[in-house]
């Protein structure tokens, strides 16, 4: 005997599916059957971001970084935002890791080039750990922190326009922290350069400390140039005793430190897919 073969009309599982037959108000099988979807594979939880800042004994320091964290979270609700300070600042980076126990995480480093404790520090407490934690590139150079420093100088009072004149007699010296690392004065010279690009002036990057030249000596070179009208611009990332040195020494005007600037926060979170997601492309400029 012959069994017959399915009605062509009967829909049929697709590949991937699990056909269980329905029932009807009795409980008895209707006889068409009934599509479950496979189960889908649970993504992971994406690691922890975890914001690193040197830390200050300038109270103003922490409310910025806090404040920078909390426009983070707003880019990325959902994702786990730490703070963690490699000195001064409570919570020291060590147990910021530790409070997050088997938890990845991916550090940022809210430093705006190489230097020691890009290097040395931070991957020395990463390694620390007790979970996985990957070290993401600082945050400098980009395009992102040379509009913030644009932005800046503009509060402060830059010209939005300037005629051909005033632009002979202006520049403006970028005064940053300083570091014995040459890589670090490397990537100070480039956010230079992009920011030179967007005011269409000269910008010469000084220092605090452990590099050369110094504010008083970069205004000195300038003024031998016939560049009497010399802004400072404030390359870090939140207030504190560099900061504020720098700033007392401007001829004309000073820019606030980059801050809780909405281009850091982008940028924070850029550099946090970089490390996770290596594949992420680069952010075009700003």
């Amino acid at each position: 005997m012959t069994a017959s073969n399915p009605r062509s009309d009967e829909p049929r599982a697709p590949l991937g599916h699990t056909a269980h037959p329905r029932t009807g108000s009795a409980g008895r099988p209707t006889g068409r059957l009934r599509l479950v979807p496979p189960l889908r594979p649970r993504h992971p939880a994406p690691p922890a971001l975890v914001l690193v800042a040197h830390g200050s004994r300038d109270p103003r320091a922490l409310t910025t970084v806090r404040a920078l964290a909390e426009q983070v979270r707003a880019l990325r609700p959902g994702l786990p935002v730490h703070l963690g300070h490699v000195e001064l600042n409570a919570p020291l980076l060590p147990d910021t890791l530790a409070a997050l126990g088997d938890t990845p995480a991916v550090l940022v480093p809210l430093l705006l080039g190489r230097g020691y404790h890009v290097r040395q520090d931070i991957p020395a407490m990463a390694a620390a750990a007790p979970a996985r934690a990957r070290v993401a590139a600082p945050l400098g150079p980009h395009p992102l922190l040379a509009r913030t420093l644009h932005d800046r100088l503009l509060e402060a009072g830059w010209p939005t326009a300037m005629d051909a004149a005033t632009r002979r007699t202006s520049a403006v010296i970028l005064a940053a922290a300083g570091s014995r690392d040459p890589d670090s004065a490397a990537d100070t010279r480039r956010t230079a350069r992009l920011l030179s690009a967007r005011l269409g002036v000269p910008v010469v990057p000084a220092y605090a400390s452990a590099a050369a030249p110094a504010v008083p000596a970069a205004l000195r070179a300038l003024a031998a140039r016939g560049r009497h009208r010399v802004a400072v611009a404030s390359y870090f990332t939140a207030p504190g005793r560099f900061a504020t040195q720098c700033a007392a020494q401007a001829p004309w005007l000073a820019s606030a430190p980059l801050g809780a600037h909405e281009a850091m926060a982008r940028l924070v979170m850029h550099r946090y897919d970089q490390a996770h997601v290596s594949r992420e492309p680069e952010l075009a400029s700003a």
